[in-house]
Order: structure tokens, then C-alpha cells, then sequence
């Protein structure tokens, strides 16, 4: 699965989801557009279907109609470069189910998992994966019972980091490192989401780790049904990694390999894939890590990490041998096995 060599592949015909009803329509739009030529370059044809503020899908310009079980025409297979909400939390995946088309990436249940921040949590620790101390909180919780939220979020120590549960991208993020500015920041949160997660500081340093699927005669010859690749390490110029950092450039640099032990590493692979499998993560995703010595603690899984060249999944993989046109390739081969080994 690693840098080998590959037979060429046979062309495909991909449809190229981007922008997006969510506040990462831009950012969406970077990423397909990296992923349109990404896909050129190792051979297929790409059809651009770009969905519009307004929700509206849009190919060539001209509003798309699609029918339930009618595909998309002349589509072999959908690459969703979707970010956030209404794309990446499981909407999308399903109009491509019910449509009947190969898509890249994760599935409806883990899609909505993972872009919910706090059920995605909560699920790690039901599966016992290491990660910081949160607190879940809805509006109508917080509203009913102000003191009695401060109460337990005063437990979690300073700083933390309150964050809307379903946004991407860091958008609303707010470090919190005096008591009298939580409940400011918790009514900020609310006002992107319904559903505010409060998260304790995670100690030492951010470290991210990509996954791939593993195709279905890599799984054969007995290579695990996904890899990690090497994990890498995010050196920031500013205090923490918000969205700031991750689109500005100069702002994050990071290193490959992270500047861990070699058992945190090992440790970091091992979670990344443990994280990835238990809430049935298929294709691809990025895993983020807080990593202090010998302890790591799982932060966040993102389905749909951002994907130009440059993003730190692409960088990731990249380190560990495969090149941006192969990974593009590679996803869209997963996503047609999978499509093609669906059991109704």
C-alpha cells in the first residue's frame, strides 16, 4: 500500500462535488479543484458539479436534476470534496445512496458520527480510546440550567476550548482562559450551533495522522483493511491552531516526521486506526492527536480533511509514499468496490 508501483489504472469518469451550502464553501472550492486535477493528471475525466450557497446543484453552469436510483449520467463515480455541514455529516452521502452512485469516501452513519463532535467522543470513549476531558452541552441546557453547565465546565480546569459540534475548519473556536469569559464564549458557540462541546487543554504537542483504505486485493494478501501514515507534526507561529493558522500561509508549518518518540508514533498509528474502524470510517480520514512524551490522546477524526496539494492529509501521504494523483486515483477505485460490494 505504501510507495510501489501500480498498474496503470483503467480511466474513470468523476463527478467533482464542491462548495457547499456550509460556511466552508470556499474552502471546499479549493480543495475540488485540487482534486479536478489531481484526477487529469492520473487520467480520468472529471465533470464538475458545483452546489451553490443556496444549496442548488449546478453542472456546467445548469441546474442538476436527478432522479432516486438514476446515477448521475455518464458518472462512474462521485469524489464529495465537501466540507462541514451539508456535506461532510452524512446529508450528502445519503442523496448519493439513494441516487445508487459510487462515492469517495465515508458512509452516512460515520459521516454524521464524526462531524458531531460531541457523539464522536462519546463514542471513543465507549471503545476506550485515550482522548482530553469534554463536556457536551445543548442550548436548551445551558439556558435552563446556566449555573449548574459552569459548575461542571469548572471542573474541566483552564484553559478550554469551546467549540460549535459541527463545524469544521476551527470556525467559532474560542480558547478560554479566564472564569468570567466562559459563559460569553458558550453564547458566542451557540450562535453557530445548538450544540456547544467544551474540551480541557490538551498538553504537549498537535500531531495529525492520515488513513487509507486498503483495496480489496491488499486486503486479500492480508495488509489490514486500512494504513496510517507517518504522523506529522503542527508548528504554529500562534498560540493554537485555529483558522487563522490552518489557511494563512506562514501560519503552520509541519513536520514529517513529528518530533515524537518512536513509541508515540507507533502509539499514534495504532489509534489513528483504531479510531478509524470503530465508527466505520471507509476511504480515507485525518486523525488529530495531542501527544505529551508517551501519552497520546485523540482529539478529532475529519471524513473529509481539506485536500489541496498542500493540505496536511495530501503532505501526509505524500511522506508515506503515495502521490496526490495516485491518492485521488486510489479513492475513487475504493469507492467503486465498495459500491460494487453492497449488500441491500
Amino acid at each position: 500500500m505504501g510507495g510501489g508501483a501500480e498498474s496503470a489504472p483503467q480511466a474513470m469518469s468523476v463527478a467533482v462535488l464542491a462548495g457547499g451550502r456550509s460556511s466552508e464553501h470556499d474552502v471546499s472550492l479549493s480543495s475540488g479543484a485540487a482534486v479536478r486535477d489531481g484526477l487529469l493528471v492520473a487520467g480520468h475525466r472529471v465533470v464538475w458539479v458545483e452546489i451553490g450557497r443556496d444549496g442548488v446543484w449546478r453542472r456546467d453552469g445548469e441546474q442538476l436534476t436527478v432522479a432516486p436510483a438514476g446515477g448521475l449520467p455518464g458518472v462512474d463515480v462521485v469524489f464529495p470534496a465537501l466540507h462541514g455541514p451539508f456535506g461532510e455529516d452524512g446529508t450528502v452521502q445519503g442523496m448519493l445512496e439513494t441516487l445508487d452512485v459510487a462515492y469517495v469516501g465515508a458512509g452516512v452513519t460515520a459521516s454524521a458520527v464524526c462531524l458531531d463532535k460531541v457523539l464522536f467522543k462519546e463514542l471513543m470513549t465507549a471503545s476506550g480510546v485515550p482522548q482530553v476531558d469534554f463536556l457536551g452541552v445543548r442550548a436548551e441546557r445551558f439556558a435552563d440550567a446556566r449555573e449548574e453547565v459552569l459548575a461542571d465546565i469548572r471542573r474541566l480546569g483552564l484553559p478550554v476550548f469551546v467549540k460549535p459540534a459541527h463545524f469544521g475548519s476551527s470556525i467559532g473556536i474560542v480558547k478560554v482562559s479566564a472564569a468570567e469569559a466562559v459563559e460569553q464564549a458558550m453564547d458566542g458557540a451557540f450562535e453557530h450551533d445548538r450544540l456547544v462541546i467544551v474540551e480541557a487543554m490538551g498538553g504537549g504537542v498537535e500531531v495529525e495522522c492520515g488513513v487509507l483504505g486498503a483495496l480489496r486485493e491488499e486486503r486479500h494478501a492480508g495488509e489490514g483493511a486500512a494504513m496510517a501514515s507517518q504522523p506529522g507534526e503542527i508548528v504554529l507561529s500562534g498560540e493554537w491552531y485555529d483558522f487563522a493558522a490552518k489557511y494563512t500561509p506562514g501560519s503552520m508549518e509541519l513536520k514529517v516526521p513529528a518530533r515524537i518518540s518512536a513509541g508515540a508514533a507507533a502509539r499514534v498509528r495504532e489509534l489513528a486506526l483504531e479510531a478509524f474502524l470503530a465508527v466505520g470510517c471507509e476511504g480515507l480520514a485525518r486523525v488529530d492527536f495531542f501527544v505529551d512524551g508517551e501519552r497520546v490522546l485523540v482529539n478529532e477524526l475529519n471524513t473529509m480533511p481539506g485536500f489541496t496539494p498542500t493540505s496536511v492529509y495530501a503532505k501526509l501521504m505524500e511522506a508515506s509514499g503515495i502521490s496526490y494523483p495516485r491518492l485521488v486515483d486510489r479513492l475513487c477505485r475504493l469507492a467503486l468496490e465498495r459500491h460494487g460490494e453492497r449488500i441491500i
